[in-house]
């Protein structure tokens, strides 16, 4: 599973699976174990997906942290 960072340096598992037309990413917050799914065109581009991907955990984890402040 390919590793990325968030903007806070957050370690960040990637997984991209393929399936006819449309493309499954997932993205794992290697701290809280948060994860986080998005859908996309198969064929769209692999940065397009991971960064749609990690948009969607970074909304994901600052509701969290706003919720528990």
């Amino acid at each position: 599973m390919p590793k990325s960072l968030l903007s806070g340096g957050r370690e960040i598992l990637i997984e991209i699976v393929t399936l006819g037309a449309y493309a499954k990413v997932s993205a794992i917050d290697t701290v809280t174990g948060t994860e986080v799914s998005v859908m996309g065109p198969g064929n769209a581009t692999r940065a397009s997906l991971e960064a749609a991907a990690l948009n969607k955990l970074d909304y994901v984890l600052k509701k969290k942290a706003a919720e528990e402040s």
